[in-house]
């Protein structure tokens, strides 16, 4: 094949990657671009090849993105950036960049990772909200002091929800009338803390009929009547949500969040309003009376659960794994673990465990954790630190540390071949040996981007060949009877 045929073939194989190929001369004129990067720039071919690119994008220059290539370009060395692509019309996506120097000028790799940064953000959400219900929890069961603990709701609030007026309203049951308990960020004395009556306003409407009421802009509401509309409109209020404060069946007061401009809340958002109030309503009645403490404790433990679960799933989607694996893997440990004698107590620990099994992986970079080929020796060795990250982020915070069994040793292995610490037999964590043994059937039976899954008595064969050296043969048993399958 002549070189000019070779050039010519090794462009149609760029040509139909997932990846974005492009090529750019000195005078930074698109060579060439492939069908990626067409997509991606949302410009016909013909509007790029030939075209410099300050020209296609006006203004590009100024951004850290050229200074980068320009860098490249004059450097003659490679660079890697992620970077953040901003349209014409406003809407942006975020790219993982490899710039590298060729004869022809530069060419750059380019992979969009938008989901897997919205991903991400979701993580650090539920992170931040997992601090908060802990800070909640500290406010409730360290003081009977209720001003303490109605400040630490009230600015966990504000700050979790964006929020710029957060008000606590209690019923009183004698006059039926909510009366303002504790507020933040009102500017000065203002109308806002007159009591409202039930069946009146967004928070008597929650009140009576027990339900968020969300008003995105005062303009054309009618359950604000004129004078309540007057009197928000004076503290710059444009949007209200009213939660009701449900404790044992009975309604408490209502929960207020207002912004000073019009806002439409996600379902998320209204979610955890709903989850912040129920703590709220917990934490006035634990401070009236001792029994609510108990109370308190339990429906904080469903709040971590709950967010658990939703960081669980977002890991998922960050790491690619097939739809389910998490769920899947966690239901057959607990399966495993109750067979092998472990009281509820623990279960709880070994459910949250298997849940956050991966956390650690929010500390491996996307260019390696979602690299398409084979990884490099440094890239594996990065990758093999994840259980230790899982340690380091789970070990400071005391509810969790329980759990960390699997997070921290699931990849280690019964003859002792295993990372991060190498531990052998029974060494490593009972839950860790079971969780393992599943964690694996359900990679070998579910499809993955890199091969096809298995049939499910190869799984079984492999399984069972590996017990002894990767798996505790007791594990393997006891999975064979938690998932009703028995070893022929």
């Amino acid at each position: 094949m002549s070189a000019r045929g070779s050039k010519d073939y090794s462009r149609g194989i760029l040509d139909h990657l997932l990846e974005g190929c492009q090529i750019i001369g000195p005078d930074w004129r698109y060579l060439y671009v492939n069908d990626a990067v067409v997509h991606h720039s949302r410009k016909d071919r013909g509007a790029l090849v030939g075209h410099r690119m300050m020209d296609v994008f006006p203004g590009i220059e100024q951004t850290p993105m050229f200074a980068t290539l320009q860098r490249v370009m004059e450097g003659r060395v490679p660079a890697v950036m992620t970077n953040e692509f901003v349209y014409p019309d406003g809407q942006s996506r975020w790219f993982d960049l490899r710039a590298q120097p060729v004869p022809e000028g530069i060419f750059v790799l380019s992979w969009d990772v938008t989901e897997q940064r919205a991903a991400q953000s979701t993580i650090d959400t539920q992170l931040r909200r997992l601090r908060a219900l802990r800070a909640i929890d500290r406010a409730i069961l360290g003081t009977v002091d209720l001003d303490l603990a109605f400040r630490t709701i009230l600015d966990e609030t504000r700050t979790l929800l964006g929020a710029d007026i957060v008000n606590l309203k209690l019923l009183n049951p004698t006059t039926l009338m909510l009366e303002t308990a504790a507020a933040a960020g009102h500017e000065g004395s203002t109308p806002l803390s007159v009591a409202i009556k039930v069946g009146e306003g967004a928070s008597g409407t929650a009140a009576l009929e027990r339900r968020t009421v969300a008003v995105p802009t005062l303009d054309g509401s009618s359950i604000i009547d004129a004078p309540l509309r007057e009197a928000l409109r004076a503290e710059g209020v444009q949007a209200i949500h009213a939660v009701p404060l449900i404790a044992r069946g009975t309604v408490i007061g209502v929960l207020n969040v207002m912004h000073r401009a019009p806002f439409t809340a996600s379902a998320d958002w209204i979610d955890f309003l709903e989850a912040l109030a129920g703590q709220t309503a917990i934490a006035i009645e634990s401070g009236r009376a001792v029994v609510s403490l108990q109370r308190a404790h339990l429906d904080l433990q469903l709040a971590y659960d709950a967010t658990i679960e939703g960081w669980s799933r977002a890991l998922d989607l960050r790491d690619h794994q097939t739809e389910g694996h998490t769920r899947r893997v966690t239901e057959t440990t607990v399966a495993m673990a109750r067979l092998a004698g472990m009281s509820e107590e623990q279960l709880v620990h070994v459910k949250r465990g298997a849940l956050l099994h991966d956390i650690g992986k929010i500390g491996i970079p996307d260019s390696v954790l979602l690299k398409p080929g084979p990884l490099t020796d440094e890239e594996w060795s990065r990758m093999r630190q994840h259980p230790t990250y899982a340690y380091e982020l789970l070990f400071p915070v005391a509810h969790l540390r329980p759990a960390l069994d699997i997070p921290y040793c699931h990849h280690e292995k019964w003859d002792g071949s295993g990372y991060p610490r190498g531990l052998k037999g029974e060494s490593i964590p009972l839950a860790a040996h079971l969780f393992a043994v599943a964690d694996v059937y359900d990679a070998l039976r579910y499809e993955r981007p890199y091969r096809e899954s298995w049939p499910e008595d190869r799984v079984h064969d492999f399984l069972r060949q590996k017990a002894g050296t990767h798996f505790d043969p007791a594990a393997v048993e006891l999975f064979f009877k938690a998932t009703a399958q028995s070893p022929q």
